[in-house]
Parts: C-alpha cells; sequence; structure tokens
C-alpha cells in the first residue's frame, strides 16, 4: 500500500469505521446532484464515489452488529442509542414532549417460572442448597443442582414462547387500567393509553426475562396528560393482576402438555424524576443506563453459550461451552427437528436457546426509534461532509451490492494500529 501511495488514504477509510471489526464490504458507485428547490432542476455534481478508487478498493460500512462479543464498538453504538430511545420517554427530548417526565412510570422485572433448582446466592445471606457460599463470579451459579432431572425442553420451550408471553400480558394490562378506571378497553382508548419500551435479558441459568419501562400517557400518547385517575399506584396495581393472569398454552411433548407464565418473581418499582437522590428511589438516567446495559448482551455472555447460529449439531463438540449451556442448545437443536414444532423454528435460534424475540421493543408511542436516531446521525455526517445551499436540496443515484464482510490482513493490522483513533460514529475520538 504505501508502494502505491495509498497509505494515508487506508488509514483515512479505516479510522472513518469508528472501529468497527466486521465490517461490510461493497461495490458500486454514488453521486451526489445539487437540485434547485424552486425549479426542480438538477445541476452539477456535488460528490461521486466509485468504490474502484477508494484506498480499500471497496466501500466499508460498519457492521452495525448488537452483539458485545461480534463488534465493541458497534455495540457501543447501539447501547447509547438504545439509552436515549428510553430516556426520551421518560423526560423527553427526540421529538418526545416534556411532559412525559410527569406521567405515571413504572420499573418492571419479569422472569422465567422455575425448571428445577440451581446453584444461587439467596439474597438473605444463606448457603446455596448445595451448603456453598457461591463467590459471584462463580461459575457454577445458574447451573442445575441435578442436571438430570432439570426441565430442559421446558427451559427452551419458555424461552421461545416468552415473546407471544410477553404481547399476552400487553392485552391484559390494558384491560386490567381499562377496570380499574371503570371502563371498556375500547373507551380506555379515549382517556389513556399504555406505553412501554422492554428489553430482553439472559438470567445465568439461560432463561430470559423482561425489563420494561410502563408508562401511562393521555389519549393521544406522550403529547397529552394523563387523566387524574392514572397514577403509578393504579398502574403498579394493574401490571400485578395482569402478570398473574398472563397465561399461554404450549405443545405437547412425548404426552406431556406444556402451559408458560411468567414467574412468581415480580419487582415493580415507580421511576422519579431527580437525577441524583438518596438512594432510595429510581431515578430516569438509572433505569435507561440498565436497559441500554443488556441490549447489547446476549445468551452468550450470562451462559456462555453461542453469539452466532450453528450450522451443523456435530460443531458443538469442538465449542468451549459449559455443560448447562451446551445441553440447551441440544435440546433445542433436538427439539426443531421435531414437524410439529417447525413453526418454533428451534434449530435457527439455538444459539438464542430457543428465544426468537427482539432483544430490545417498545411501542409505537413510547418514544422515537432507532431507525430515526440513526438517519438523523447519518444525515448530519452527510451535512458535515457536503453542506447545501439555501434553496438547494441533493438528489442521490447510487448503486451497491455486496461483496464480503470483514477486513484484510493488513487491513486488521492497520486498523489495530490506530488504537483510540477511531472513535465512535458521531462523535470525537477520544
Amino acid at each position: 500500500m504505501a508502494a502505491h501511495g495509498t497509505l494515508p488514504g487506508i488509514l483515512n477509510q479505516l479510522s472513518g469505521l469508528g472501529g468497527c471489526a466486521h465490517p461490510i464490504r461493497l461495490d458500486g458507485h454514488r453521486t451526489e446532484y445539487d437540485v434547485d428547490t424552486a425549479t426542480g432542476e438538477i445541476g452539477k455534481v456535488l460528490r461521486h464515489l466509485d468504490s474502484i478508487t477508494l484506498p480499500a478498493g471497496q466501500l466499508l460500512v460498519r457492521c452495525n452488529n448488537r452483539r458485545t462479543t461480534r463488534c465493541p464498538a458497534c455495540a457501543e453504538v447501539y447501547r447509547r442509542d438504545t439509552f436515549h430511545l428510553i430516556t426520551s420517554g421518560l423526560r423527553g427530548g427526540n421529538g418526545i414532549p416534556d411532559r412525559v417526565a410527569t406521567h405515571p412510570r413504572v420499573f418492571a422485572t419479569f422472569t422465567a417460572p422455575s425448571f428445577g433448582p440451581v446453584h444461587n446466592r439467596p439474597s438473605s445471606g444463606r448457603p446455596c442448597r448445595c451448603g456453598t457460599h457461591h463467590d459471584q463470579e462463580d461459575a457454577l451459579l445458574g447451573t442445575p443442582l441435578t442436571p438430570d432431572t432439570y426441565n430442559y425442553d421446558a427451559a427452551v420451550l419458555w424461552n421461545a414462547h416468552a415473546g407471544q408471553l410477553w404481547r399476552r400480558f400487553s392485552i391484559h394490562l390494558r384491560r386490567e387500567v381499562a377496570k380499574r378506571a371503570g371502563l371498556s378497553q375500547r373507551r380506555l382508548r379515549e382517556h389513556a393509553r399504555v406505553s412501554f419500551a422492554k428489553v430482553a435479558e439472559y438470567q445465568k441459568r439461560g432463561a430470559v426475562h423482561f425489563h420494561a419501562v410502563i408508562r401511562l400517557d393521555g389519549p393521544g400518547g406522550g403529547d397529552t396528560p394523563p387523566p387524574p385517575w392514572a397514577t403509578a399506584d393504579l398502574l403498579t396495581d394493574a401490571i400485578g393482576a395482569a402478570t398473574a393472569k398472563t397465561q399461554i398454552d404450549g405443545p405437547t411433548i412425548d404426552g406431556r402438555s406444556h402451559t408458560f407464565t411468567f414467574g412468581r418473581q415480580l419487582d415493580i418499582r415507580t421511576i422519579r424524576s431527580a437525577d441524583l437522590d438518596d438512594g432510595q428511589d429510581l431515578t430516569e438516567r438509572a433505569v435507561a443506563a440498565y436497559i441500554a446495559k443488556y441490549a447489547t448482551k446476549g445468551a452468550e455472555t450470562a451462559t456462555g453459550a453461542l453469539d452466532r447460529p450453528l450450522k451443523f449439531a456435530a460443531e458443538l463438540a469442538q465449542l468451549n461451552l459449559s455443560d448447562h449451556a451446551r445441553r440447551l442448545i441440544r435440546t433445542a437443536w433436538t427439539l426443531g427437528a421435531r414437524k410439529d414444532l417447525e413453526y418454533l423454528r428451534l434449530r435457527a435460534w439455538a444459539h438464542m436457546l430457543g428465544f426468537r424475540g427482539h432483544f430490545s421493543t417498545k411501542s409505537r408511542r413510547y418514544s422515537t426509534t432507532l431507525g430515526a436516531l440513526r438517519t438523523a446521525r447519518a444525515d448530519w455526517r452527510r451535512a458535515q461532509a457536503t453542506p447545501t445551499e439555501t434553496g438547494t436540496t441533493t438528489y442521490v443515484l447510487a448503486h451497491w451490492v455486496f461483496a464480503g464482510t470483514g477486513l484484510s490482513g493488513t487491513e486488521a493490522w492497520l486498523a489495530e494500529s490506530l488504537g483510540t483513533t477511531a472513535g465512535t460514529e458521531g462523535e470525537p475520538t477520544k
């Protein structure tokens, strides 16, 4: 590269990736034209980009993988975006009015039921059932006391139905809120709306549970104040009742029927507005940071499982996995071979221990979207690179085709040598 005079150029191209470990490589071109907004006439070419002329020979774009284990740099951008998404629904911003900070809001955690006793650290300070006081980093935590009697089938199937269970809960919650307000569910929409944002987290035993911000708004969502009867206490009571009623029927496996509910441990806490407190109140910032942290983690973080799909079951023998994670994955793979369970696509999601939902979801009116945040960041960067004159806009013609992923050996070495010079997208380097 140095012999061909492309070294400074390749360094600049790599630094623009913001530290992405596995960029996507594209072949193609992009041309931007100046357009008069009054006449619609296309004017001069503002900028032309052809992948052949780039130092790497191709356009390199961030992979945008949300998993920390796959790409720490892109996962950090995802985490920050999630933080802003949650925060805007708590205190306003990004198109959400500040008034949402006065609406009733709670932070709720929904757990999975038991599938058998596991090694744990009781909050009472007592030892685990095995008689040991486990250290917080003990690899035994979350693993079954007796693996042969642990219900691996139910554990995997619960993960596979967790998303459906949440949808059923959201229906029951609106019914319970309406009931406490003395309204029908249809008339509730004329007075109030329930908004939420949630994230899935894996416990060490490999079971998914949900953390959710749940908010009561007026009929227009965050733009309108809630009615006087809408309080955090009413919302808390409605969540408890809805959780107790939420149940879905699962498949029958070898004559054993499965019914899925949330676990008995339900934690609901009111969110306060202050950023700083005496340690007793749950603040907006603490909630947003907590949810954003788990938005970039998967089963691989909690249980040591995989962060990518399996192609063949034989791969498990070559992987460094805990016995518990291996049995969960193998169970998902085995159940995935059953014709009556094809709809669950368990083999495709075996690395996720059966869970096939999105890690972070929200109701439409809760706040802005991740897509809107990414678009705003891309528009800002484009405006910095090519400012347009007043009264004009830009017309873009582009054609790109996928050419591969990752960096060559030399590119990877150069990217590593950049160190901290490759900052996070849209932010100054540190």
